[in-house]
């Protein structure tokens, strides 16, 4: 039985490279994976590209719904990378295709922006997903990190604002909550 899989973590936690090695794993499987990603990352346009150098090509989220069912179907999954870029309607498109086309959905994002809520995407995946795993990563000094910071130029974070932001390592860090309510960006962040 297909699942429609949510896995989460803050900034860091490998949700990307994640995504690209399961799909190598289909791949090797003699398998087909069908990669999406919201129109909103304009980072690399029609690519996944993790912070340690995997690529793969992509699709966006918003051709995928124009698609029609046998052209889906041609498929043996679906990974879904930013997937907290999602509309509630991209979510209820991942549900049918889990649950009609009997095809695994498997998407990987944020579970909350930088003050601390959740996107819409995630917040339906949240509700729906069968299957919800968190990816770990960890804060400048050393515990869990589950808070996803944005910070300024001169190492100040940055608590109001757009919900969304593209960027990474320079604009965002992840940090436990301590010192995410502190303030606290780490040694290296400090001005």
């Amino acid at each position: 039985m297909a699942k429609l899989y949510f896995r989460h973590g803050a900034m860091g936690s490998s949700k990307t490279a994640n995504a690209l090695m399961v799909a190598y794993n289909y791949y090797e499987r003699g398998k087909q994976a069908l990669l999406v990603k919201p129109k909103i990352d304009t980072r690399d346009m029609g690519v996944i590209s993790s912070r340690i150098g995997l690529k793969q090509e992509c699709i966006y989220v918003e051709d995928l719904l124009t698609m029609c069912d046998e052209e889906i179907k041609k498929y043996d999954c679906v990974i879904v990378d930013e997937a907290q870029f999602c509309k509630k309607g991209d979510i209820e498109f991942f549900v049918h295709i889990v649950d009609d086309l009997e095809l695994p959905v498997i998407c990987y994002g944020l579970r909350t922006d930088f003050r601390r809520e959740l996107f819409e995407g995630s917040m339906w995946l949240l509700a729906w997903a069968d299957v919800i795993e968190e990816l770990k990563t960890v804060c400048w000094c050393g515990q869990g990190a589950t808070c996803n910071t944005r910070f300024t130029e001169d190492g100040k974070i940055i608590r109001t604002g757009a919900q969304v932001v593209v960027g990474g390592n320079d604009s965002y860090t992840a940090l436990c909550r301590k010192h995410y309510m502190a303030g606290n960006l780490g040694p290296k962040r400090r001005v």
